[in-house]
């Protein structure tokens, strides 16, 4: 029998040694600046006043009081970011951050909106496991390497390939067909995995054998992330240190551009029409240069936010980023669950009350 799934949302925050965590989908991590702004002012008025990104390119809001104030709610639903209680955890849309602002073979921001609302319309997808994830990859193959559920992945501006349990497997659509198709497989998920309790569509082997058209798409080479850094164009990209965004940041990105934003899943963001004001980011504390330390550094929340953590994975992080960029990428961990962990290689670094050690990692956990 598995545990309970607890991801958090907006109706059932996580109880943290700091108090309540409560956690916002961003589907396909599009936001404005407005939200931020005001996400980071109800941050400060509540709770930590630093917002927390998350590899879902969501964010978080830590600390708050327990049971939550009825101003938090209130504020969160009128920022639309509520918009089907029943749905709330289940949005969970990854997105190629760049896509319509720079390269990729297909602008998805009209799909990101179109299967965020299509999932809110069926009723039966907010019986949808929390950690169930689509994908929405514009063919620059920079999530798909990542593990999810189902996914699209467009070869051009009018097909591509749904993907099914992972990026090996999958069939042709046109575009203008993906989303009813991801809402039907995601329907058929449910109807399969009733009675086993499983989260994963991974998990259902048999189910995923018995979809039509189903065969092995080919392989491209994942970007990994690489690209959203530094100017973009007429678009600035920044590191945001350990996903934790400030009230000063968050006031430096309204400033450079109060449109819109998007929340990248490597924890950063992209900052359409901000190449111009790169000084201003860097100078909030932002990392603005590709080769930044930030931008391959990781860690979870380590002490004393969370009980489980053998110290401050905070400390250990900005130690080893003054050292200057390590030559791979680096996860911080303070206890054995390595919570937040990339998928990709990695070292990783568990921190231990005294010493700190560390051993390579491959796939991570």
């Amino acid at each position: 029998m598995k545990a309970a799934d607890r991801c958090p949302g907006v109706l059932r925050p996580h109880s943290a040694e700091d108090g309540a965590v409560v956690r916002l989908r961003l589907p396909g991590g599009q936001t404005t600046a407005e939200v931020v702004s005001a996400l980071s002012s109800l941050a400060e008025t509540y709770g930590n006043p630093d917002l927390q990104l998350t590899s879902r390119a969501g964010i978080q809001l830590r600390g708050l009081p327990d049971p939550l104030p009825p101003g938090v709610a209130r504020t969160l639903l009128g920022l639309g970011l509520l918009p089907s209680l029943p749905h709330e955890r289940v949005r969970n849309i990854v997105a190629s951050p760049l896509t319509g602002v720079t390269g990729g073979r297909a602008d998805l921001r009209g799909l990101i909106h179109d299967l965020d609302h299509a999932i809110i319309a069926e009723p039966a997808l907010a019986a949808l496991p929390g950690r169930f994830l689509f994908v929405l990859d514009d063919g620059r193959d920079d999530v798909t390497d990542r593990p999810f559920d189902l996914g699209y992945r467009a070869t051009d501006g009018r097909t591509g390939h749904v993907l099914v349990g992972g990026a090996a497997l999958g069939f042709p659509v046109p575009i203008e067909r993906a989303v009813d198709t991801l809402i039907e497989l995601a329907v058929g998920f449910l109807q399969a995995q009733h009675t086993s309790g499983v989260w994963h569509v991974r998990e259902l082997p048999d189910w995923i054998t018995g979809i039509a058209n189903l065969g092995p798409v080919p392989q491209p080479h994942p970007g990994a992330g690489c690209g959203t850094v530094g100017d973009l164009g007429a678009a600035a990209g920044v590191a945001v240190p350990l996903g934790l965004l400030t009230p000063a940041q968050a006031a430096a990105l309204a400033r450079v551009a109060p449109g819109p934003l998007v929340i990248t899943p490597w924890r950063g963001v992209v900052v359409p029409g901000g190449a111009a004001g790169l000084a201003i980011l860097a100078e909030a504390g932002l990392g603005t240069d590709p080769g930044s330390p930030w931008s391959v550094i990781t860690a979870c929340v380590g002490g004393p936010w969370c009980a489980r953590s053998a110290g401050s994975t905070r400390a250990a992080a900005y130690d080893l980023a003054a050292a200057g960029r390590p030559p791979t990428r680096v996860h911080i961990s303070g206890c054995e669950r390595r919570c937040g962990a990339p998928s990709g290689d990695h070292r990783d670094i568990l921190v231990r009350p005294e010493p700190a050690v560390s051993r390579s990692s491959g796939a991570g956990s």
